[in-house]
């Protein structure tokens, strides 16, 4: 049948075959799929998406300086009011969790008036503060009840 030497060879390419396939099975073992979820967070919001949505649709009046869907951070330009020119606002929504919770939204304004040809920094109702913070949990509540129903 065959000689003592082409039988080795056989059993070495075997081999080498069987150790070519343990180390390719190695690469694609555990680590490939936490490259795949790395690539996937990165274009993933990292936030929660109802309060993300109501918060974007809350500020929508304000030029957006700054939207971080993965940090779960907006900051808008200065807005004026047309009825009221000397004053103007500026906000950051943070949302800090993937939960929608209240605890997991925080609203920072700052507000200045004009006073001359300069822009003055003026107290902020903690009150206005709230009403915006409501305002987005409302708006979030609706939208997942909405998205649950359909």
């Amino acid at each position: 049948m065959t000689n003592p030497a082409s039988r080795f060879r056989m059993i070495a390419r075997i081999a080498l075959g069987g150790a070519c396939l343990a180390s390719l099975a190695a690469c694609g073992g555990r680590d490939r799929p936490r490259a795949d979820l790395a690539a996937a967070q990165i274009t993933t919001i990292g936030v929660n998406s109802y309060l993300w949505r109501a918060a974007l649709e809350t500020v929508s009046f304000a030029p957006l300086l700054q939207a971080d869907s993965a940090g779960g951070v907006i900051v808008t330009d200065w807005y004026a009011n047309p009825q009221n020119p000397g004053e103007r606002v500026k906000l950051t929504v943070s949302i800090l969790d993937q939960d929608l919770r209240a605890d997991a939204l925080r609203v920072a304004a700052s507000r200045q008036v004009a006073q001359g040809n300069a822009w003055v920094d003026a107290p902020v109702q903690a009150a206005t503060v709230q009403k915006l913070e409501d305002i987005i949990l409302t708006k979030a509540r609706e939208l997942r009840r909405q998205a649950v129903a359909s």
